[in-house]
């Protein structure tokens, strides 16, 4: 539950949140049912709702739709991995592109502050917490592209490589993404958009090499449980 969202619009909406979170975090693991009941119950919504909430989650790509109208936490294939890392390159090229158009001392101090975040999970070895933050790193950069369209289909993208990245990724210190990060700042602070785009593609093309098979869960999880962290 969450308190502080009293109307049911912004109960759905902290329901899509936390739904979202704990599944990039890796906390509910591919192929786990989302009973409708079991979520109405968890965030105090309706049915409904929790319908509407699981549709947002199926067409970001982080929740599959069976014939039977059950959802369970969307599986992705190395086929399909390959193809959201095509398509991340493309548009994370044009995002830098179009942000270094438009550049200015708060975005810079908004991204500088967001990896300060990373850096401080990453020392506190939260590595859930880590690896999100590094991928709203790039969502940030999608809002900065004064392009709506490219921030929508760049923040779904970014998402399911998250998702990705919880299923095959090893576990890995984020350091070298975070030191990434920093100088993508700095490229974008000296104007120099030609080299923040080969360095965004670098930077992606790393965070693919890392989408390497991971043991399988042996433990079935508990959904109220886990959720009831988000």
């Amino acid at each position: 539950m969450h308190p502080s969202a009293d109307r049911p619009a912004q109960r759905a909406e902290a329901a899509f949140v936390s739904l979202r979170t704990a599944i990039v975090e890796a906390a509910l693991p591919p192929g786990m049912k989302l009973p409708e009941d079991t979520l109405a119950a968890q965030y105090g919504v309706s049915r409904t709702l929790v319908r509407a909430v699981l549709a947002r989650l199926v067409a970001a790509g982080l929740v599959d739709s069976g014939k039977a109208k059950s959802a369970t936490v969307a599986s992705p294939s190395a086929e399909d991995a390959k193809a959201v890392f095509e398509m991340r390159r493309c548009l994370e090229q044009e995002a830098i592109r179009l942000v270094a158009t438009q550049w200015d001392p708060a975005a810079s101090s908004a991204l500088r502050e967001h990896v300060r975040a990373e850096r401080d999970a990453t020392n506190r070895r939260d590595h859930r917490l880590s690896g999100r933050l590094a991928a709203e790193f790039h969502v940030k950069l999608g809002e900065f592209s004064g392009n709506p369209l490219l921030e929508r289909y760049l923040t779904e993208v970014v998402w399911r490589c998250a998702l990705i990245l919880s299923i095959y990724g090893h576990p890995h210190d984020q350091i070298q993404s975070i030191t990434e990060h920093e100088e993508l700042i700095d490229l974008l602070d000296e104007g120099d958009a030609e080299r923040a785009g080969r360095l965004a593609f670098q930077h992606i093309a790393a965070v693919e090499e890392r989408a390497l098979a991971r043991t399988a869960q042996t433990e079935a999880p508990d959904l109220s449980a886990i959720l009831s962290r988000y």
